[in-house]
């Protein structure tokens, strides 16, 4: 590092003196410790100290926190201001696309608190929707603003920028090449997060793994199955999904009966039946629209399928099957109707014909 170059003045006669004499012409002040272009700052300390190793010293320093202080600032204001932004986007009231579909489905707009997302339970789904997505969304701002505090403290220590980018970039495709598939994870993770397909609680079907989402994070979700089995799925592995427990559900019954009874008067059995379980105290909060039956669902070989659905509250319809099905089959043995099963003729042939 150069010492400070002197101020230097000119005599009546031309020559250059060495300026010792006159050390009031401090306005043209130049030194090589600040550069060819010195900066307010270096050249402040310098006027208060005369010492230009001090000058350029602290004046670098003094920028590097500068912008380090500015990158916290940014860092901290961004994350706030997204968090608030994905809470008011994901757990405000229901959107009107949602009120719409509700009401495409005969629903009304005042109708149930939990159908329209604002009961207490989706409401706390929406808000952990909402931290999980402005932690992941603030994280990574958070990062692009640091490297650049980084890079811009570098270089005002005067370090060459050029190498240490370009392995980055060398480095950056090798790691892009190594762990591809945990990228992609992520960023599947992240639009489950932002498009709701499932959450915590949901039943879904997600190929070979079916059971209810104990866990989302932006890698994996993680299911428990009906048999107790914990299925960690990738979200980059999931092609498909299938939730079986989002707005409403279907409680779906078929029921074989014989070839030679009265479809009419078995159709008008089951609907009374179907009504007589879904009136009750204990299965009506959970139903939504009244049964229906859809009427011949196949001609199977050993008898005809009738079909019956009943739309119910989300989750609810498996417990409400099994109820159907087994008044339905009291029903049936009172009025007389055969349920069939397999019958097969067999014939039995004597080794002297």
């Amino acid at each position: 590092m150069h010492s400070p170059r002197l101020p230097t003045t000119s005599g009546s006669d031309g020559s250059a003196s060495d300026g010792t004499d006159s050390g009031d012409n401090n306005d043209s002040v130049s030194f090589d410790d600040c550069g060819d272009d010195p900066g307010w700052l270096c050249e402040k300390i310098y006027d208060l100290t005369g010492n230009g190793f001090l000058a350029s010293t602290a004046g670098a320093f003094l920028t590097v926190l500068l912008i380090f202080v500015v990158a916290w600032i940014a860092s901290r204001v961004v994350k706030r201001y997204l968090r608030k932004a994905v809470q008011r986007m994901i757990a405000s009231e229901p959107s009107a696309t949602t009120r719409d579909g509700l009401k495409r489905l005969g629903l009304d707009d005042s109708g149930d608190a939990e159908l329209l997302g604002s009961s207490p339970d989706t409401a706390s789904r929406r808000a952990s929707r909402a931290t999980s997505i402005s932690f992941v969304l603030g994280g990574t701002v958070s990062v692009i603003i640091w490297t650049l505090a980084v890079l811009m403290a570098l270089a005002e220590l005067g370090l060459n920028l050029g190498p240490l980018i370009a392995g980055a970039g060398i480095a950056g495709v090798a790691l892009g090449f190594g762990a591809q598939d945990l990228v992609k994870d992520c960023i599947s993770g992240l639009f489950v997060l932002l498009e709701d397909q499932y959450g915590i609680g949901d039943v879904v079907d997600l190929g070979e793994a079916v059971g209810v989402v104990e866990r989302i994070t932006l890698r994996v979700t993680i299911l428990r199955g009906l048999d107790g089995t914990v299925w960690h799925v990738p979200n980059g592995e999931v092609t498909r999904v299938g939730n079986l427990s989002q707005l409403w559900s279907v409680a779906l019954v078929d029921l074989d009966v014989a070839y030679d009874s009265d479809l009419d008067q078995v159709g008008e059995i089951l609907l009374n039946a179907a009504h007589e379980v879904c009136d009750t105290e204990e299965w009506s909060p959970i139903v939504i629209e009244e049964p229906k039956l859809l009427g011949v669902e196949a001609l199977g070989a050993d008898g005809i399928t009738l079909r019956v659905t009943v739309k119910t509250k989300p989750g609810e319809q498996w417990a409400l099957q099994r109820e159907m099905r087994r008044h339905f089959k009291q029903v049936f043995d009172e009025a007389g109707i055969e349920i069939p099963f397999p019958q097969r003729t067999i014939w039995m042939r004597s080794g002297d014909e």
